[in-house]
């Protein structure tokens, strides 16, 4: 069966740990620009920057990038998309792939299969992706995202906590080794939604959980909606959110070259 979709990939020109992060070059592009080429290798239809500031649309026609100029005072990626959404007139069943803008190695097959998730499962109003996590360290990492699955693939929880927690794997001072059955997942920042889902998302009351694990997603499970996980077999390309993760993308991108 054919498969249709947007990539919507949100860009805030203002950061606080790097500052004007979308336009950082990298090998000769703006990292934007990258991110969005990446999405176009995935099967897409379309791919779509929605951003909050004219810099960065600018880059991106410069590059012939598809750019949306959105609000500046959006409180979340959620809500830059819902406006994305709405003024690209996307039909309610419509699949939208959130890209995360910080993302410049970002792999067009996960793209296709966090649509594909979604596509494949009328019951979820949204997907994402996992993969297991092999390093202890990770597993105990608040800044590593876990999830936990129930036997259809939709997600339980997310947790900055290490789960899931095993009554008999603790040492003292910490844990002992990484759960194995089931494994531990990383939650991989990439979702799919249908259109009418983001544009009704905002208006969901934040969830207690939400507010406690500072994780978005935590409003859909709160409210009752599943989201279905894709669990892949690769780790993502590293993101970039700090001078020192632009230096290693750069120096990857360098090699590869």
């Amino acid at each position: 069966m054919s498969l249709e979709f947007t990539v919507l990939i949100p860009a805030r020109l203002a950061s606080t740990r790097l500052p004007d992060k979308p336009l950082a070059d990298i090998a000769g592009l703006p990292m934007v620009v990258r991110v969005a080429r990446q999405a176009a290798l995935s099967k897409a239809t379309k791919v779509v920057v929605a951003a909050d500031d004219a810099r960065i649309v600018d880059a991106c026609n410069a590059h012939g990038v598809h750019a949306l100029l959105t609000r500046v005072d959006h409180a979340s990626g959620s809500d830059r998309l819902a406006e994305a959404c709405a003024q690209l007139g996307l039909a309610d069943e419509a699949i939208v792939v959130n890209v995360q803008g910080d993302e410049p190695l970002i792999a067009p097959d996960l793209i296709d299969a966090v649509a594909r998730t979604l596509a494949d499962d009328p019951d979820a109003a949204m997907s994402t992706a996992a993969h297991a996590i092999d390093r202890l360290e990770d597993f105990l990492n608040p800044n590593v995202v876990k999830a936990v699955l129930d036997g259809r693939g939709h997600a339980l929880y997310f947790s900055r906590a290490p789960i899931p927690w095993w009554r008999d794997g603790s040492a003292v001072g910490g844990a002992a080794a990484l759960p194995t059955a089931p494994p531990a997942l990383r939650h991989i920042g990439i979702y799919g939604y249908r259109a009418g889902f983001v544009r009704g998302f905002p208006a969901l009351p934040p969830a207690p959980v939400e507010s406690t694990e500072a994780l978005e997603q935590l409003r859909a499970l709160w409210h009752g909606h599943r989201i279905a996980v894709h669990v892949s077999h690769h780790a993502p390309g590293p993101g970039v959110d700090t001078p020192e993760d632009l230096a290693r993308v750069r120096a990857l991108l360098a090699t590869a070259a």
